[in-house]
């Protein structure tokens, strides 16, 4: 395969790689896609049992992306012939004055997306008593909502762009890449790809290799997180499961708290914070759980006593590549490679649910140097103060 010519090569195999590898084929582009580890690894961000889908973004930009993964999201799995995406409602909380509450609420408004927004009484009466919230909280409730598989999502569409004709190859790092009329990729083990234009998806490891390709520096940070699951009380665990009426959920406060019904462990509902520690991605701690006492406060207090807050039963570790704003990367390298190096990076802890329509977007600036998808301003290299390495 050395010295192959791609029409596009793709870094980094999770979920924004693997999507963008899955729509890139549909244009009819030849594509490889490259992963430093085995696919569908545990290291980096794309793993593990859930995420949550969800519109009430307070920034206005995320919820056309959002709408549109949602088609998406179905689109991918009819084709595959299971399903990666589970519907539930979605549910926020917060105090009545809180200033993201209200942003989200006037998005709603803005986009005219179907809420309610409910006293803590009504809340009580809602849930039938599964959530109790103080009484200068608010809640807010949407339909749209729900649960993505993370690895079955990735192997989705993996399978997707394999049946397309891309080339698929992991234990594959990539060393450099070096523009010479096009891009020449380089790996460890001394291989060599030719391509017309490439994608960087590498999450965590983003800022590692485009400063050894480019010399520059983005800010984007990657942080260890935790995603907890807790014991729910014998007796009642029906009350939480995927397809009643139990909801995806988001708190806001000193410690943002969020979770999903219980699908993936029967018995044990995942509840977390988001957050972590900053980290090399090469040599993770692996440690412990970021604001763990307000965890267990928040469950005691929301929950009611009816989960057992005493400690997590199951704790996976996972990588977040945070941004200075949390707004995602998406732009060109530019320098001396132009448009033949597309970013996909920065996703900060929030960009699984729109790996869709991020997939469809870095392959339309790939092939067409442009998007409609959405306005490219949020997510430019531009609104950094990037500095030199060299």
């Amino acid at each position: 395969m050395e010295d192959s010519q791609f029409d596009v090569i793709i870094i980094g195999a999770g979920v924004m790689g693997s999507s963008t590898a899955y729509q890139a084929t549909k244009r009819g582009l030849k594509t490889l896609l490259l992963e430093q580890f085995d696919f569908l690894h545990h290291r980096g961000s794309s793993h593990g049992e859930s995420r949550t889908i969800r519109t009430t973004y307070l920034q206005p930009h995320y919820y056309p992306l959002v709408i549109q993964s949602f088609k998406l999201w179905k689109e991918a799995q009819a084709q595959v012939g299971y399903d990666v995406y589970f519907k539930a409602q979605h549910f926020d909380m917060g105090q009545f004055n809180d200033p993201t509450i209200r942003a989200v609420v006037e998005n709603c408004h803005k986009h005219n997306i179907p809420h309610q927004l409910l006293n803590h009484q009504q809340v009580a009466e809602k849930f039938a008593g599964k959530f109790n919230l103080p009484e200068n909280w608010v809640g807010l409730s949407t339909e749209h909502g729900g649960i993505l598989k993370p690895t079955k999502a990735v192997a989705m569409f993996q399978t997707l762009a394999y049946k397309n004709g891309a080339v698929l190859k992991d234990n594959t790092k990539v060393t450099d890449i070096i523009n010479d009329n096009g891009v020449v990729v380089l790996t460890s083990s001394g291989e060599k790809f030719r391509g017309k234009k490439c994608v960087v998806t590498v999450g965590a490891w983003a800022n590692k290799l485009i400063k050894r390709i480019s010399g520059f520096e983005i800010p984007i940070q990657p942080v260890e997180t935790h995603v907890c699951y807790w014991r729910i009380k014998q007796g009642h665990e029906g009350k939480f499961v995927i397809g009643g009426d139990f909801p995806t959920f988001a708190s806001f406060g000193k410690a943002y708290v969020y979770g999903t019904p219980t699908l993936e462990f029967p018995g044990l509902i995942k509840v977390a914070v988001h957050g972590g520690r900053l980290c090399d991605p090469d040599k993770r701690p692996w440690g412990s759980v970021v604001m763990m006492n307000e965890l267990k406060e928040w469950i005691d207090g929301r929950f009611g006593g009816i989960v057992d807050s005493s400690e997590p039963v199951v704790k996976q570790s996972c990588m977040y590549s945070m941004t200075p704003d949390e707004d995602f990367v998406i732009d060109f390298l530019g320098g001396e490679f132009g448009k033949n190096v597309v970013l996909g990076v920065g996703f900060s802890g929030h960009g699984f649910k729109m790996a869709p329509v991020i997939g469809k977007i870095l392959s339309e600036l790939v092939v067409d140097g442009e998007t409609n998808e959405v306005d490219l301003k949020h997510f430019r290299i531009g609104r950094f103060q990037m500095t030199s390495k060299i």
